[in-house]
């Protein structure tokens, strides 16, 4: 269905932070399929976990148990904190799905309502459309799902003035990816805690795009010192194969009874093991470590470049705002020049290269971006 315009290149392969196309051309990867290849593509401990998983089990549906999904909630509740339950799923939407029917059986009849902020964005179903923060996507497909309202982002008083009785949860990405790279103050998260803590509200953070060492500590919440009630998960999480991840404290977890939330796919064997291989090396690697040094190379080089106005973001998800509406025209030759970005507004360019990205790439890839810039 033409829900995407036509691709401008075929990709056949990949390895590491590298793409090649059809007729062989060879590509430096700093999008990573939206944030998702942290470990860069066809990692061979990614990929012998699939072979393997695959020669043993597949699938058998979450009405029996299987041994390898208690294994990952159990580390990914270790990095979140712990003392939480973990839904699997398939998708970052669904994750967010799953976080929406928690908040409202946690909540009870009448307390329904989930706050989001402009600007953000949680999804294309039609609950998560109505949540992300950007009505010009709504219109198309009214009337959507009631129960959501949204809010200046950043802005704690506008926050404070959406929480009436009908709120269940307050659902905050900590750095806006889709809505331009924008990232949270300390304070405001700090404010939101506060403001849930004493109104009984749900703090659910998005971290499908930020999660999993991306922001250069294993989840963008951190970085402001506080503690969600849920976080939901997916993208970076399955390198590539899809999964996703709705995680709760126990005690809001403990809302769900059995069939009030289901799925036939997630948590199946092959998703969590790929998953199980993927946690192990980014701890192994460290990760979140080594995205804050390539993050910070990577700023500092585009600071540099003739033609940024503004560089801004966490870790290795970054934005490079231009001095002008050229951002596709940009993309457009850096992709002719061998480098896979995104645009994520008029001006905004967005870079999210995978975590193991080395030096020399990095700096590699500043070189296709000033060719680009010279030549929009």
């Amino acid at each position: 269905m033409p829900t995407y315009p036509d691709p401008p290149v075929t990709f056949v392969r990949g390895a590491g932070s590298r793409l090649w196309d059809d007729n062989g051309k060879r590509y430096l990867d700093f999008l990573s399929g939206l944030a998702v290849t942290s470990l860069g593509h066809a990692h061979p401990v990614v990929a012998e976990a699939m072979a393997a998983q695959g020669r043993k089990l597949l699938h058998v549906s979450n009405l029996f148990g299987t041994t390898v999904g208690p294994e990952v909630a159990a580390t990914l509740d270790r990095l979140l904190g712990g003392g939480g339950q973990v839904f699997f799923c398939n998708s970052g939407a669904e994750a967010n799905e799953c976080a929406f029917k928690l908040a409202r059986k946690w909540g009870g009849h009448g307390r329904y309502v989930v706050v989001s902020a402009y600007g953000s964005f949680h999804g294309r179903t039609l609950a998560t459309l109505h949540a992300t923060g950007q009505p010009q996507k709504h219109e198309a497909f009214q009337p959507l799902p009631e129960g959501f309202r949204h809010v200046a982002w950043n802005d704690l008083d506008a926050l404070e003035a959406a929480l009436d009785p009908s709120v269940a949860a307050v659902l905050l990405e900590p750095l806006q990816g889709e809505g331009g790279v924008h990232p949270a103050s300390t304070d405001y998260f700090r404010g939101v805690r506060r403001l849930c803590d004493e109104r009984d509200i749900l703090f659910v953070v998005d971290e499908v795009q930020t999660g999993l060492g991306r922001t250069g500590k294993w989840f963008g919440y951190q970085h402001f010192g506080v503690q969600p009630d849920v976080v939901t998960l997916a993208k970076a999480l399955g390198n590539g194969v899809p999964i996703g991840a709705c995680w709760a404290r126990r005690e809001v977890a403990g809302a769900f009874e059995p069939t009030d939330h289901a799925t036939t796919f997630g948590g199946q064997p092959l998703a969590t093991a790929v998953a199980r291989a993927v946690l192990a090396v980014m701890e192994a690697e460290d990760v979140p470590t080594r995205a804050a040094a390539a993050g910070d190379r990577l700023r500092a080089g585009l600071a540099e470049l003739a033609g940024v106005r503004e560089v801004r973001g966490m870790g290795l998800l970054l934005a490079a705002e231009l001095d002008g509406p050229r951002a596709k025209a940009v993309v457009a030759g850096a992709l002719d020049a061998g480098l896979v970005v995104n645009a994520v507004g008029p001006s905004t360019l967005r870079f999210a290269p995978s975590l193991l990205v080395s030096d020399s790439q990095i700096d590699e890839g500043l070189g296709l971006l000033a060719q680009a810039l010279a030549s929009a």
